[in-house]
């Protein structure tokens, strides 16, 4: 009989016991759920703001990449450009003295081969000195790299002659220079004036 009127306590206690047990359990359960629910939701700003982060640092990238290249392409523009000054910097300059080299050329045409003798020391020597002095401005203009164009028997370039006239020569095909009016020049391979010339053409 004890143990009957103990048993509704003993039950009664265990039940409140359990009771209060799986209160514990549904808190705890709840608290755990409520606890995964937050870190998801952080985790997902976290994650778009991540997502941010990396398209900034991709475009400050692409920007930096850009800039790099922008610099390059004028470091190379600026390269070239100093290098172009450097060699067709003396092109006016040159088309002066090439005015000097002309009226040297004449000059030694025009004396008389015949006359050029011991018994005429004089015009001999002046005649010798301008040859000299034609060829020492040659010199000077190749070590600038000024050359001479004197095409005859050349194909026509239109980048490099002048044509005066066109005439028919027998024995030459035609497209091809027959006679130099002018000589022409080149500075470092660029025509800086171009050779007057004539141009034979088809009978």
């Amino acid at each position: 009989s004890f143990c009957l009127r103990t048993s509704p306590r003993l039950l009664c206690a265990a039940t409140q016991q359990k009771s209060t047990g799986q209160n514990l359990e549904e808190d705890q359960s709840q608290s755990q759920n409520e606890q995964k629910v937050e870190p998801s939701s952080a985790e997902k700003l976290l994650a778009e703001e991540k997502a941010k982060l990396e398209e900034q640092l991709k475009e400050v990238t692409e920007k930096y990449k850009r800039a790099l290249a922008d610099a390059e392409n004028v470091r190379q523009r600026s390269q070239k450009l100093v290098e172009e000054a450097k060699l067709y910097g003396i092109q006016s300059f040159c088309k002066d003295l090439l005015e000097v080299a002309d009226i040297l050329e004449k000059a030694t045409e025009s004396v008389p081969k015949e006359e050029i003798k011991d018994e005429n020391p004089h015009l001999k020597s002046l005649y010798e000195g301008l040859v000299m002095t034609e060829i020492q401005i040659q010199k000077v203009f190749k070590k600038h790299g000024l050359l001479r164009l004197n095409p005859v028997g050349a194909k026509f370039d239109p980048y490099e002659h002048e044509a005066l006239f066109h005439t028919p020569v027998e024995g030459q095909e035609p497209g091809t220079i027959a006679l130099v009016s002018k000589i022409g020049y080149k500075l470092h391979g660029r025509t800086l004036r171009p050779a007057l010339v004539g141009v034979v053409k088809d009978a």
